[in-house]
């Protein structure tokens, strides 16, 4: 980590998957903004995690007044996925849960150097190709309102506005950012977990160097190799199996080996938990405790050993089956345990989830993965660090009305 401190405002912080991969990254936490009980709940007991200068605010996010804190480095936000989800109700703009509008509102008050959102790759349903395009052109000029900036079905009519932004000269009057999407799939970074998901990141004008995604550091071809050819994965794990190189084709170990990681399994992310007991945590393993009740249905088989696991998912009516179980080799399936699901999040084995195991879930299911997270903070953070600050910029310091012991109260908007 570099010795400079590079300051850091989340909204939507969920469980603080996002958050968590946002401080590895070498990012000052200011404030984690968050709307929901239980989860605030669970970012209490791991407050310490983001940083000593970290403070949680809950209550909604649409009565806080972010000037005050104008000046930080990176806005990061986890926008509420539900809208666009593909295991959702696909209202998209329409669904009371898009809170884009406090994004564009957050980044006008801010002003930060950079912006990261993260969102499921429902966004980049056909259907939704305008929708997107309104919000990387609001985010690209953030001072360019609507009549009702907070009105989510306003959106059509500020598009064609924003259109003729785009074309026009810059004006280094208005708060201006280049914008970049990506989908990156979790598994690609050594998460041990096919998930992909749609970042988009925003990097001030007055910022010359441009913003490049993180490079892949695992992959599913070195997987293969090291399970079929050299047998590498199964020594590691004390297996005895005969691997058959003839089913790759030749040279392929030659080109691949030492470019990336095999992607990681769920094998490799349960590799030492002891096994869990039913209605019992395991001593010495938080929120290790068994779940019974698993079983298999169509199209909800559970995730294989071997492999990455499959998307862990939130679910809008519980914890969805399928894609929380493990299926082992002998074919018998069984939920994974709350601990489980966060190795398979890349959470730390101390970070605890508070709340019943459904509710657990649920909050696992919803956060970014820990490891992505910090490798798309990590290349933004280098984008930053290439450029010098701006002279004059201010330093933040969280204002004394902010600073109270668990935050309970909302600090209401002026006018």
């Amino acid at each position: 980590m570099a010795a400079t401190s590079l300051s850091s405002i989340e909204l939507f912080s969920g469980a603080g998957g996002l958050a968590l991969g946002v401080a590895r990254a070498g990012f000052t936490h200011k404030l984690l903004l968050e709307y929901n009980r239980d989860a605030c709940y669970t970012l209490r007991q791991n407050l310490k995690t983001f940083g000593k200068q970290c403070h949680l605010q809950e209550g909604d996010v649409g009565l806080f007044d972010f000037r005050p804190l104008a000046g930080i480095d990176l806005l990061a936000a986890g926008a509420p996925c539900q809208p666009f989800s593909i295991g959702g109700k696909h209202r998209g703009h329409q669904d009371e849960r898009n809170l884009f509008p406090q994004v564009f509102r957050a980044v006008r008050e801010l002003e930060p150097r950079a912006v990261l959102i993260e969102n499921v790759k429902g966004l980049l349903r056909s259907s939704l190709n305008e929708f997107v395009e309104f919000i990387e052109l609001q985010l690209a000029h953030p001072s360019l309102v609507a009549s009702d900036p907070l009105d989510p079905e306003g959106w059509p009519d500020h598009l064609p506005r924003l259109r003729r932004a785009r074309l026009e000269r810059d004006d280094h009057s208005n708060l201006r950012y280049r914008v970049r999407k990506v989908l990156l799939n979790a598994a690609d970074y050594g998460v041990p977990q096919r998930r992909e998901r749609v970042f988009l990141v925003a990097i001030r004008r007055d910022i010359q160097i441009p913003w490049r995604p993180p490079t892949a550091t695992h992959s599913a071809h070195a997987l293969r190799l090291a399970q079929q050819v050299s047998g590498e994965y199964w020594k590691n794990h004390g297996i005895r199996r005969r691997v058959d190189g003839r089913s790759v084709r030749a040279g392929e170990w030659r080109l691949l080996a030492g470019q990336t990681k095999p992607w990681t399994t769920v094998r490799d992310a349960l590799f030492g938990l002891p096994k869990a007991e039913p209605g019992k945590e395991a001593v010495g393993w938080p929120n290790h405790i068994g779940q019974p009740g698993a079983r298999t249905y169509p199209g909800h088989t559970g995730s294989p050993l071997d492999a990455p696991g499959k998307t862990l998912k939130a679910g809008v009516h519980g914890v969805p089956g399928g894609e929380n179980m493990l299926r082992q080799p002998n074919g018998r399936v069984r939920y994974f345990t709350v601990r489980e699901a966060a190795r398979i999040q890349t959470f730390p084995d101390d970070y605890v989830f508070r709340g019943a195991w459904g509710e657990a879930m649920r909050q696992i299911g919803n956060a970014v993965p820990v490891q992505l997270a910090k490798a798309v903070a990590s290349s933004i953070r280098e984008c930053l660090e290439m450029q010098t600050p701006l002279p004059g910029q201010p330093h933040l310091e969280l204002p004394a009305s902010y600073v109270q012991a668990d935050l309970p109260g909302i600090l209401v908007r002026s006018a």
